[in-house]
């Protein structure tokens, strides 16, 4: 489906300090700065994956969707998806991917959303019967029915991120680009969405690149995750893959009543103390110099446990562990 080989892109980017003196300066001499984009990005993902693309800001991820999407031509490199090179067979590969930007609106802001969707219709050339179809599943499967006839501008968020989507698939791509597709969203929102994303991957194996901050986005949805930093693609592997190679990390909750853990007793290697949360103690465990079961009988030790609650690193704490892996 999509195979990415050695993609470079370096952009020239013009700079100059503050004062009326510089700005004057800068009409007859320019100082640049070369930023590099994306350095050697290889990845390949076949049909029906659902991959999450993260990074922090500025690592690369919109330099890489705009080269997938034909927009950039990269300087070196090769890129072919679904056996076209997007920047040259631009016409012909659009046609077949679909892309949504959570801050940015492909919908006419004054008119009625079937209007714009009608307009897409026309700009991909769907056949009338195709479009009907297509039109009515979606109706159907983002709860649309009341909605088609109102202007943009007159949709909460959650009801035109709805409508962003439909509007994307209209023309049945093989390829959805989501870019942050549930901000801002309320829970009930952010879930319809994710159901619907899964659902149009299950049934009709659509390959979604999904590129969000939001990492129960990455959980609910990604098969895959791609890590990109500073233009480089820093990791390729499963979220439980991550979770193994950072999920050492165990957090123990305990309540030890109104009298208190006691102090005086010192910790095994391998457990620390990490404060207190709504009237309990934490404590951190790294299961690769103690076993919780240890840990759990060190912490009986230190007073009388009314509870215990174990949890693991969240998907967020896992990326966070990994941006100071690469030092991001």
């Amino acid at each position: 489906m999509i195979e990415m080989h050695h993609i470079c892109k370096t952009f020239r980017v013009a700079q100059r300090n503050a004062g009326f003196g510089e700005a004057v300066r800068a009409l007859f001499r320019k100082d640049y700065t070369l930023v590099h984009a994306l350095q050697d990005v290889s990845f390949t993902i076949g049909d029906g994956e659902i991959v999450g693309y993260i990074g922090p800001n500025g690592a690369g991820k919109s330099s890489t969707i705009k080269v997938m999407s034909g927009i950039l031509t990269p300087d070196s490199g090769q890129c072919v998806i679904d056996g076209l090179v997007p920047w040259k067979s631009r016409k012909e590969h659009v046609s077949r991917i679909g892309v949504v930007f959570g801050q940015r609106s492909q919908l006419w802001w004054d008119v009625p959303v079937i209007d714009s969707f009608e307009l897409i219709r026309d700009i991909y050339r769907v056949e009338p019967e195709a479009y009907r179809r297509q039109l009515d599943e979606l109706t159907e499967l983002l709860d649309l029915g009341e909605i088609l006839r109102t202007p943009a501008r007159q949709l909460s968020l959650g009801q035109r991120m709805r409508c962003e989507i439909a509007g994307s698939l209209l023309h049945s791509p093989r390829l959805l680009f989501l870019d942050e597709p549930t901000i801002g969203l309320d829970a009930v929102s952010k879930r319809a969405v994710r159901e619907f994303i899964r659902r149009i991957n299950r049934e009709k194996k659509t390959t979604v690149i999904l590129t969000t901050h939001d990492m129960q986005d990455i959980e609910a949805l990604a098969q895959r995750i791609l890590l990109i930093g500073k233009g480089r693609i820093l990791l390729d592997g499963t979220l439980e893959q991550l979770k193994k190679r950072h999920g050492g990390q165990k957090r123990l909750a305990v309540d030890y009543g109104e009298k208190g853990p006691d102090e005086t007793v010192l910790l095994p290697a391998g457990l620390s103390a990490a404060g207190k949360a709504e009237g309990r103690q934490l404590y951190e465990v790294d299961t690769a110099l103690l076993s919780v079961s240890e840990a759990m009988a060190a912490l009986s030790q230190l007073g009388e446990v009314r509870d215990l609650t174990v949890t693991e690193p969240t998907a967020e704490e896992l990326v966070v562990s990994l941006y100071r892996e690469f030092h991001l």
